[in-house]
């Protein structure tokens, strides 16, 4: 039986979230609006559908623009607007660590074909979202890093497919970022950003706002500036003095 296009789906229902602006805030933290949100996923979602061939002598391999060269370079442009350098140093790691633990769970976790053993509890598909999602938050801990290892760590597994094949001289076919890895990939990104909110989100309220100790002057105030609005009140006799309002007492006559 032929999959659902899940990751043509997911990002359909991305795009509405976004124009109704409920993706806001996750948006505000990866210093991405919305206009330039809608239009990365248009060129993910109209680039799946053109395979770049990359043929080798025995190597019938082509690169997919909306699942390898776009992610790449929204990559690219996320990493360049960290708050630090530090944050594009634990990026770096989280990318490698991903990769590492994706290639390790595709080698020798799921080496035999899941499918036939008839012991799978959850579809392979989700395996990896799962796995590289953790993994990217975990080592990466902000929402850009989240989104960049778990997008570039299953993507750097078709690239060691590749190589190996490349190196080996084995016959195989390899799509880049193509195929199934298409909706891996999207599900690992949209699984490390909001596991980055939810948890995020979570440990912010509990101590109050977001943490200040160890981060630059510019990045605390690019998280204070996208900070909700503070709580309704109820008003007091200050609120209405016309001096306190700015206004002007009558003259008594």
């Amino acid at each position: 039986m032929e999959r659902f296009p899940i990751g043509m789906i997911l990002l359909m229902i991305v795009a509405v979230l976004i124009y109704f602006g409920l993706a806001q805030r996750i948006l505000d933290r990866m210093r991405l609006t919305d206009k330039a949100a809608l239009v990365i996923v248009a060129v993910i979602f109209l680039g799946s559908f053109i395979n770049i061939p990359i043929p080798f002598a025995n190597i019938e391999g082509s690169i997919n623009v909306g699942g390898a060269i776009v992610p790449i370079g929204v990559a690219i442009y996320v990493l360049s607007r960290a708050g630090t350098s530090k944050e594009v140093v634990r990026t770096l790691f989280a990318i490698a660590a991903t990769a590492g633990t994706v290639y390790f769970f595709n080698s020798y976790v799921l080496a035999a074909d899941p499918w036939q053993t008839g012991r799978d509890i959850i579809d392979p598909l989700y395996i990896y979202p799962i796995v590289a999602g953790t993994i990217a938050y975990i080592v990466g801990r902000s929402r850009r890093g989240a989104f960049i290892a778990a997008t570039l760590g299953v993507l750097i597994l078709d690239i060691v497919n590749f190589s190996v094949l490349l190196a080996t001289g084995i016959r195989g076919t390899v799509a880049v970022g193509g195929g199934g890895a298409f909706d891996v990939i999207v599900l690992s990104g949209l699984f490390a950003v909001l596991l980055a909110e939810v948890v995020g989100e979570t440990l912010e309220r509990i101590q109050g706002g977001p943490r200040t100790e160890g981060r630059s002057k510019e990045l605390i105030k690019g998280l204070q500036d996208i900070e909700s609005p503070a709580p309704a009140r109820k008003p007091t006799e200050k609120d209405y003095d016309p001096l306190v309002m700015g206004g002007e007492e009558k003259d008594e006559k």
